[in-house]
């Protein structure tokens, strides 16, 4: 019977023999203390050479894989695999955790490494993505994360000489890191010419930007920067596995079994080569290892491997005394018992007997063909039994040369373990089906006679099956897991060995399935095998994968007081396992209270987070329904005044004094502060579902609550303003039941309630989770922290206490430690003593046990029945417990001072209520004040005094279920009856009493009042019911005429002559009151009856169903009626508790199939129905709630159901019910008048109103818009065919001989600086942007350095424009389009400004949508922000402060996110709306409020630690208003703030509730708000007509009462002002047109400061031929002159059409234009008069060339032509000629030089050369080559072959154009690049510079005169880029 409780004796790990060297790399340090520290399995190991002597540390779960040494040497971070890996950083010295880094990786940690001063640490994950991520380990805080490499990483190394630089390698790549924020971007190393692309093992960081690697082929690769620079060839002669730098120079390590020295620039030094050493210090290596044998009579053990090697260890002196190699792997050994032979059992079914002594072979033998698993010698020597694979064990006899003398077959499996008798005569066997068979000896004949077998003595014990080992077995599992046992006759132990990795100790023998065990891992996989030694000193233990040898000190029962020292080894805390519980007699009965309360679920089968999710999904049903205006909400509301209840039955310590004297305590989903001299309560209303635990902050009055729910939060709230301070949530799961705060107040502590019940500390005040672990399989009550070290905490539970302490992001927990004081009982509560070792729990058996550190000192008698409640005192400690008793005790639970009995005796006559029963079971217990404040399980709160009186202060139902509920007909009070089996009265006046109370013999379901208030009659649940005298509740009369539950009872009206009673059964009965008989019987209905209703005569019944049928009756006799719908309107009912019927079928919510309407009823006034739910839900509709899913105001305090609400005889008060949180609630009824007092939740309902929020073009297009970026791109024009770099070349015809007397080729193009040396241009600096992003951008625009500069964005560039100069300078950081831009306004962060851009989340970090915060004036990324809202970021703000930053996604959800944006570190993110919000600014003057505008949106936010909490905007209060689409927001003083709208009002909100309309502000929406800090006046701008009194801008004063319009003279028709921004005396204006204006306030002076193409693309492109000006033309239908030098638009042409072509004449004089629509215009360029225009063609013009000889003008179509003019036959312009059979649309044209030929790009890849003017296509190769070219701009043909990439398939390249020196390639393509070559460029995929800074798609792209520019013109961004050449020096 032993075997029911683990051994007594102990393990202790003493030595481990092997190192992991093979699939891990750089895992061998020396520490500060000259240890050298590496890893086994998983164990980290410190070997110190010195003493000759290990320590281990064994926080691991499984292999650990990667190390890395702090930078001071004396830490050390391991990295593991596992499904769940973790990182431990440890203290090599004394082998304890510091922090624990966790839920972050999957698979496995691959390499680790801290950077120079230690502070940071990189982890590289094992997943798909091999994950990189930066770490700050001390605070547990991951700081960023990107995916690594599609491939696997092998190291990873933190530049040692550059800040936040990283570089990490592998197969084929070597990336170069930079951590800005939270972002971490890599640039791939560029191998280029000077090495091959090959895999890079290992790295080494220099200063300079050096990096120098070590390759696969055993070179070392040198890099700087990110290019290799140069290869040291050869420096192994294989791999280079290993690099380690120091001030001298730099170590590397190769396969080749080389270390080399090398000095600092790499020259060698010296060669130590490994191969001819004496071995280091060894462990087996490849392949598995599986066998073991001991010594028989000296301490050495043997080791046999799948390496071949056998070798012999020495246990004491732990070292390796002998190997040998053998030719075939080992698989078992064993010793013969006079220790002279050795047998060894080969992999290929040979044996093998060696000499001990020299290791000689005796002699080898091969009798079968499969593995040898298992062999024996025999105890007298004679025997030698060898098991095999093949299922048979054969005999051989030793003396004679091992000559085979026996067989046994009688199994069928393979033969897993042998055992001799201690008499050799007997043999038994396990195979690998599990079946034990016995043989007898020699010969091998099979034993099966019971009687021989009772008499067998076995020598050892090493089976696994067999009735002395059935303990080691789980109780209700056939797995076939354990390898290996070996038993201690001597110790009565047992040791076994498993596949994962444990090594497990039992008694010996144990009979009986799942005995009890200690458990030790170290190990990895599985232990193969486990022995003990000769002497029972030590057992050895094996792992298969691992080959290390595990060496255990046995450590015996001798009261295990001496080891003591060796309990706190952390990873021992579980050993004392939970797995078993057979038949654990010793474990006491637990309390029926606590298993009740075990027993409790608080699962839901709808969470209130689902409810967003259900409603979405039934949106669709109700389009159809909500055709019908519905009723607005109904015009009173409620307020919740007061609440009956306590919640005790499942919570303890729930309930506190605050420091002014109140009383803090929860019931349902309500944080109740109870006043007591005044008797009023205040409520905290944060929460959706029940509250399980509070406690009370040590320092302020603040309280943290915890919820249930499927991501249940904890909040913190101030008790005196009831406001949140935070909201933690994310860890946990359905629900939260202990909380507690620590000394200091800055932390908390919470517990989940998930399966592994999660602990979590936090941050509360940042909201930040510190660190997190699993508590316990079964339940915790309690958590406590130290209130002397803040990392330290105790959690208590069932069979549970444990003392954590805090290591980084996780906590380690060592169990407490009974000895042989007690058992592991269940713990209630606990509180810490006057020092920090000493804790205090409450079991519930009634001890108090005393805690030193993790070892129970003493226990003292308390209480009979569990403690449930303890409180610390500064001099002693108070208790309560089960028996009724609170007890005070001194310092050290001596002697107990005092107690007191809660008994109705000692009830003082200022109670508010009656106790129900003596000595009610203490939950709670507080002291403050003078009085003990004490809670019960039954719902009631007492005060104490110290002398003795008790006064009630609050009470409410115990457990069980309250239905019923009646008010009394003309008195404020009400009746309840609950399944708790009492009938209770309670004043609802200002004395909130408990006026009476009956017990019942059984829990009722509804009661009520007579009319005359008189009698009160009570349904039970056992299908009868009573009557009583409504004062004294004594009977009056009872009648039991049903079996079911009676679930409504109604006196008729009037006189109240008869009582209908409703029952379960499905029947109604009439009784007649006065004759006490039973009068009539309504029956019909098919389902129980929910709700009986009286008609106002007394003649009619209303009965609802619950299959929900609504049926009448006539009473007194209850014949049916059947009464049309509309009548039933017309009738009038005494009184409405139905759910059903048209006059309530908008009650019903969207969500109607998860959710029941459980009552309803109706004011005396039938104007409001109140409504109850399943959900918690208290909700007022206005009556008749006739059209589906009415609207109603909703209010939220209960927790799960609502079962019953009734409004007073007077409609002052509603009462209502809840069912399981067992609380009465009384609600104030509110008429409007008092507006200011808006308690309810929200007033709309379940559905969005189907008004539309008003329509604007350009606010449709905005919000229609789709972004698309860049990666993803594709053809902007309708391409077909096959690209050119796949297109088969033809042969030309005449293939020229290699040398050839022909006269040299001609230049291919002809080139205008002649006589200069060429010279090539070698890079493009970006020095002018013409463009604006207006178009659907706003709030973008913005002064810095006093109004000197302006800031604004386009495409994917940020742009820093001088006023004055108009300089501009760039950041151009950003990779993809830019959407939004915001000024960081504190003075402390001056000229910091963020950018938020496109992308899309998925695809891979670098394409991942990001903010970037830069220094607007040197352009320096200070952080980079990669969120994870899809598809982009739409709005930035910064706070007040300036260290938040607010960003605003473009996802489904647009998602809300708050960074701290210094550290990168993302503080909260929450689903703002489900349509696009366009704005969300930070209130000015906060860090923590902020509003957010959109599509029918307006929201207020508040930040909450980590939470964020929004209200929607109220529109109520005025009539008529409706939600309009918001487009802007601004902010006043006292909380208000304006939004404007698409219709151009402005609303003015206070708080959330709208308080006034500003109307027609504007003409037209208003599309931007400004308020400026410096006097508060706002600024909007518009979308309106210019008009004489309106303005498109205005400037209006702090309230927006008076303003002055400001007209923009710009001359559009319309002004549509997109972005306003105001700086001294002048407003700086961005719009839709693309331009940004500055006009003076004072004298409404407009100066245009950017223009820019309104609408693209912007197609055509042409430079003057001499001067630095360039045109463009544009979809908007405008070409304009741009001045280079003066940097600004000289000119602008209307032309009233897209134009899609332009072209300079070649002297510059005229110019000519080709438009969309197919017609052409020359304009003379000195009188911009039109010289000539046609229209030939109906579809676009795509190119329109002069010939160089000015006499023709070429004009290509997408009709796939070209015409010809002769521009000499004057302006006419008639057609002369054209060019036939085009395969496809034209591209490009270019003339040759001498005006003859003309070359052709068209749409399917092709290339023409046609002549000119006929238009006959020239096909002659040999003739086309010697063509010289005026311009180049095709993007086809083999000279630029090379342009196109590799990564073309849906994007092209667009546009090219050849310098005009000829020898250098600029191309624009559809990713938005611009790329630099050399021209000609025929080699495919040729090397090029690229330059980003265009959105998707660039159009065109020419250089100036003299190469001195190159323009590039965006089609998606509307943009002109001027780029300078950078020329090759001479």
């Amino acid at each position: 019977m032993a075997a029911r409780s683990a051994p007594s004796c102990h393990l202790r790990l003493e030595w481990v023999y092997g190192y992991r060297g093979h699939q891990c790399r750089n895992n061998l340090y020396y520490t500060a203390a000259k240890e050298i520290v590496y890893f086994v399995a998983g164990v980290g190991v410190v070997y110190s050479p010195r003493e000759h002597r290990q320590k281990f540390f064994r926080g691991h779960s499984d292999d650990i894989i990667s190390l890395a040494l702090h930078p001071e040497r004396v830490l050390v971070a391991t990295g593991q695999v596992g499904k769940e890996p973790y990182i431990c950083v440890w203290d090599s010295y004394t082998v304890q955790t510091v922090s624990v880094l966790k839920d972050v990786h999957t698979h496995g940690i691959a390499c680790l490494a801290f950077d120079l001063d230690g502070q940071r640490l990189v982890s590289v994950g094992l997943d798909s993505k091999n994950a990189v991520c930066v770490w700050d380990w001390k605070r547990g805080r991951m700081l960023s994360m990107a995916p690594g490499h599609t491939d696997r990483i092998f190291d990873i190394s933190w530049d040692l000489y550059q800040p936040n630089k990283l570089v990490s390698c592998g197969v084929k790549h070597i990336k170069f890191w930079s951590l800005c924020g939270n972002a971490l971007t890599p640039k791939r190393g560029v191998f280029g010419k000077t090495g091959d692309l090959q895999t890079i093992l290992c790295l080494a960081c220099a200063r300079d930007e050096l990096t120098y690697s070590g390759a696969l082929n055993g070179d070392i690769y040198v890099w700087k920067g990110i290019n290799l620079i140069r290869t040291i060839q050869g420096a192994h002669t294989a791999g280079i596995f290993s690099m380690n730098s120091c001030e001298e120079g730099f170590a590397t390590g190769g396969r080749d079994g080389c270390i080399r020295l090398w000095d600092l620039t790499f020259k060698p030094i010296t060669v130590i080569d490994l191969r001819e050493t004496e071995q280091g210090y060894k462990g087996h290596c490849e392949g598995e290892l599986w066998a073991l044998a001991v010594h028989p009579t000296k301490p050495l053990a043997v080791t046999g491997s799948d390496d071949r090697s056998v070798r012999i260890w020495s246990l004491v002196d732990h070292a390796l005394i002998a190997r040998c190699n053998m030719e075939e792997p080992i698989r078992c050994a064993a010793v013969n018992v006079d220790g002279i032979h050795l047998a060894l059992g080969m992999k290929d079914g040979s044996f093998t007997v060696l000499r001990v002594r020299d290791m000689t072979e005796v002699v080898h033998i091969k009798d079968r063909k499969e593995a040898i698993h298992e062999l024996k010698y025999s105890p007298d020597g004679a025997y030698l039994a060898v098991g095999c694979n093949d299922s048979s064990v054969d005999i051989y006899g030793v003396a004679q040369r091992y000559k085979k003398v026996g067989e046994c077959v009688g199994s069928l499996s393979f033969i897993t373990h042998l055992d001799w008798s201690s008499d050799s005569r007997y043999l038994q066997t396990n195979d690998g089906s599990g079946k034990r068979l016995l043989y007898k000896m020699p010969g091998g004949k099979e034993v099966t006679s019971k009687e021989e077998i009772k008499g067998m003595h076995w020598a050892s014990w090493t089976c696994v099956a067999g009735l002395e080992v059935n303990g080691i077995w789980p109780k209700y599992s056939d797995i076939n897991d354990i390898n290996s046992v070996d038993g201690n006759y001597v110790g009565q132990v047992l040791v076994t060995a498993d596949d994962y990795g444990v090594v497990k100790l039992f008694r010996y023998p144990c009979l009986r399935k799942g005995a009890k065990f200690r458990k030790y891992i170290g190990h990895s996989a599985h232990v193969t095998n486990v022995r003990w030694s000769h002497d029972y000193q030590w057992v050895i233990s094996i792992g298969g994968a691992d080959h290390s040898v595990f060496q255990w000190k046995f450590i015996p029962e001798r009261k295990l007081k001496d080891a003591l020292h060796i309990a706190p080894q952390e990873s021992l805390a579980e050993s004392n396992s939970d797995e078993s519980d057979s038949d654990l007699s010793d474990v006491p009965e637990l309390d029926s209270e606590i298993e009740q309360e075990t027993q409790l679920t608080y699962h839901r089968q709808v969470y209130k987070e689902d409810l967003p999710q259900l409603k979405e999904q039934c949106k669709e049903k109700q389009k159809s329904a909500t055709s019908k205006r519905r009723e607005r909400t109904p015009g009173t509301s409620i307020r919740l005044h007061f609440i009956h209840g306590y919640r005790g039955y499942d919570c303890r310590s729930n309930l506190f004094y605050t420091q002014i004297g109140e009383i803090v305590y929860h019931v349902a989903a309500v944080g109740v502060i109870y006043n007591r001299q005044q008797n009023t309560q205040r409520f905290y209303l944060g929460h959706d579902d029940d509250i399980l635990c509070l406690a009370i902050h040590p320092l302020k009055d603040y309280v943290a609550t915890g919820q249930v729910g499927r991501d249940p939060s904890i909040h913190v709230w101030d008790t005196e303003t009831i406001k949140p301070l935070s909201i933690l949530k994310g860890y946990h799961q359905y629900g939260i039941c202990a909380v507690d705060f620590s000394a200091d107040g800055k932390r908390l502590a919470s517990v989940g309630i998930d399966d592994s019940h999660t602990i979590v500390l936090w941050d509360w005040k940042k909201g930040e989770k510190l660190s997190v672990t699993r508590g316990s399989k079964d339940k915790i009550f309690v958590v406590k922290m130290n209130p002397y070290v803040p990392d330290k905490l105790i959690t208590a539970g069932i069979k549970h206490m444990k003392f954590w302490r805090r290591a980084g992001g996780g906590l380690i927990g060592k169990k407490g430690y009974v000895g042989t004081l007690g058992k592991n009982d269940t713990m209630m509560c606990a509180v810490y003593g006057w020092t920090e070792e000493m804790a205090f729990s409450g079991t519930s058996t009634g001890d108090v046990c005393i805690w030193r550190d993790v070892f129970l000192v003493k226990t003292v008698k308390a209480h009979d029945g569990p403690v449930f409640s303890m409180h610390a005192l500064e001099k002693g400690f108070v208790t309560g417990g089960k028996d009724g008793m609170v007890a005070l005790w001194d310092d050290s639970f001596e002697r107990c001072l005092k107690t007191y009995a809660i008994k109705r005796a000692d009830l003082a006559p200022g109670s508010k209520g009656l106790l129900l029963e003596d000595n009610p079971s203490i939950r709670a217990i507080s002291l403050g004040h003078g009085h003990i404040l004490v809670g019960t399980k039954n719902g009631e709160i007492l005060e104490v005094d110290k002398s003795g009186p008790i006064t009630l202060l609050v009470q409410g139902h115990m457990e069980g279920e309250v239905w019923g509920l009646a008010t009394h007909p003309y008195l404020p009070i009400c009746a309840t009856v609950s399944d708790d089996k009492t009938l209770r009265i309670w004043d609802l006046s200002p004395s909130h009493c408990m006026l009476a109370v009956r017990k019942l013999k059984k829990g009722g379901r509804c009661c009520c009042f007579s009319p005359d208030g008189k009698a009160l009659a009570v349904g039970l649940n056992d299908g009868s019911f009573l009557m009583a005298n409504a004062d004294t509740l004594e009977d009056l009369v009872s009648f039991h005429h049903r079996k079911d539950i009676i679930s409504d009872i109604r006196f008729s009206p009037g006189s109240g002559k008869y009582l209908a009673v409703a029952s379960h059964d499905s029947f109604v009965d009439i009784y007649n009151v006065t004759s006490s008989k039973r009068v009539g019987v309504c029956k019909g209905a098919t389902s129980y009856i929910t709700h009986i209703d009286w008609d106002s005569r007394g003649k009619l019944l209303q009965v609802n169903t619950g299959a929900k049928e609504q049926l009448f009756f006539e009473a007194p006799r209850g014949k049916r009626q059947t009464i049309p719908s509309v009548e039933v309107e017309k009738i009038s009912w005494a009184t409405w508790t139905s759910v059903l019927g048209l006059c309530c079928e908008g009650i019903w919510p969207v969500i109607g199939e998860v959710t029941e309407v459980t009552a309803s009823c109706l004011t005396s006034d039938k104007m409001v129905l109140a409504t109850g739910d399943d959900l918690g839900f208290v909700k007022l509709f206005r009556y008749p709630a006739k059209g589906k899913f009415g609207k109603f105001k909703k209010y939220v305090a209960h927790s799960t159901h609502v079962t019953n609400v009734r409004w007073t005889y007077d409609d002052s008060m509603l009462v209502t019910l809840g069912g399981a949180d067992m609380s009465l609630m009384v609600w104030t009824n509110e008429v409007e008048s008092h507006r200011e007092k808006k308690y309810c939740d929200s007033e709309e309902s379940d559905i969005d109103s189907e008004e539309d929020g008003g329509y604007d073009s350009d606010v449709t297009r905005e919000n229609e818009i789709s972004y698309t970026i860049r990666a993803l791109s594709t053809n902007i024009r309708p391409m077909f065919g096959v690209k050119p770099h796949l297109q088969q070349k033809e042969p030309s015809v005449d293939e020229r001989p290699p040398v050839s007397r022909a006269p040299p080729q001609p230049e291919k193009l002809q080139s205008n600086n002649v006589g200069k040396k060429k010279r090539p241009i070698e890079d493009l600096v970006l020095e002018l942007a013409f463009g604006y992003r207006g178009r659907d951008c706003r709030n973008n625009v913005h002064y810095l350095n006093d109004g000197d500069d302006i800031i604004y964005h386009t495409a994917s560039i940020g742009i820093l424009h001088n006023v004055a100069t108009g300089t501009q300078s760039f950041y151009q950081e950003h990779n993809d389009d830019i959407l939004c831009l915001t000024v960081n306004q504190h003075p402390k962060f001056i000229n910091i400004v963020a950018t938020g851009q496109v992308g899309i989340f998925y695809l891979c970090a670098a394409t991942a949508p990001s903010v970037h915060i830069w220094d607007a004036v040197n352009k320096q990324t200070l952080s980079i922000l990669r969120c994870s809202h899809s598809k982009g970021v739409c709005s930035v703000s910064f706070s007040a402060t300036g260290k938040l930053l607010l960003s605003v996604g473009l996802d489904p959800e647009h998602t809300v996110t708050i960074w701290r944006w210094q550290e990168g570190a993302k503080i909260a993110s929450r689903g703002g709306h489900n349509q696009r919000i366009f704005v969300a600014e930070f209130r000015p003057d906060s860090d923590t409020q902020f509003v957010s505008v959109g599509i029918k949106h307006v929201k207020f936010w508040t930040l909450a630690g980590r939470a964020l909490l929004s209200k929607k905007g109220l529109l109520s209060s005025l009539e008529d208003a409706r939600m309009q689409t918001m487009l802007a927001v601004a902010f006043g003083a006292n909380n208000l703030t304006f939004t404007g709208t698409i219709s151009g009002d402005v609303c003015v909100w206070k708080d959330h509730i709208l308080c006034r309309v500003v109307a027609r502000a504007h003409n037209g929406p208003v599309f931007a708000m400004y308020t400026t800090l410096r006097d508060g006046l706002i600024v909007t701008g518009g979308k309106e007509r210019p008009s004489k009194e309106g303005g498109a801008v205005k400037l209006w004063d702090q309230e927006l009462r008076r303003c002055r319009a400001f007209r923009l003279e710009t001359g559009q028709v319309t002004d549509c002002v997109r972005s306003v921004c105001r700086g001294k005396g002048k407003i700086l204006v961005g719009t839709r047109n693309s331009e940004i204006i500055e006009v003076g306030e004072k004298n409404a002076a407009c100066n245009i400061l950017v223009n820019g193409h309104v609408d693209g693309p912007i197609w055509g492109l042409a430079t003057h031929p001499s001067r630095d000006f360039f045109l463009s033309a544009a979809e908007d239908g405008t070409v304009r002159l741009w001045d280079i030098a003066d940097k600004k638009m000289l000119n602008k042409v209307n032309l009233g059409h897209a134009a899609r072509t332009v072209c300079y004449s070649p002297e510059g004089d005229m110019v000519a234009i080709g438009m969309k629509n197919g017609e052409f215009i020359i304009l003379l360029v000195s009188s911009l008069k039109i010289w000539g225009k046609k229209r030939d063609r109906r579809c676009a013009i795509h190119d329109i060339r002069f010939s160089p000889d000015s006499r023709y003008l070429a004009v290509g179509s997408s009709e796939n032509s070209v015409d010809f003019y002769d521009l000499t036959l004057g302006p006419t312009l008639n057609r002369i000629s054209y060019c036939k059979d085009i395969p496809s649309f034209v591209i490009q044209m270019d003339f040759s030089a001498d005006s003859r030929h003309l070359q052709v790009s068209s749409g399917c890849y092709k290339r023409h050369v046609y002549e000119v003017p006929s238009g006959k296509h020239l096909v002659d190769h040999a003739a086309i080559d010697r063509i010289t070219w005026a311009t180049w701009t095709s993007i086809l043909g083999d000279e630029v072959m090379g342009i196109w990439s590799r990564h073309a398939e849906k994007a092209d390249v667009t546009c090219a154009c050849v310098s005009h020196s000829g020898i250098s390639l600029v191309t624009g393509d559809d990713f938005g690049m611009v790329k630099l070559y050399d021209f000609p460029c025929p080699e495919k995929f040729a090397k090029h510079k690229r330059f980003l800074g265009h959105s998707p798609h660039v159009t065109n792209i020419r250089f100036t005169s003299g190469d001195r520019h190159v323009v590039s013109a965006g089609g998606d961004d509307c943009s002109l880029f001027v780029w300078k050449c950078v020329h090759m020096p001479h």
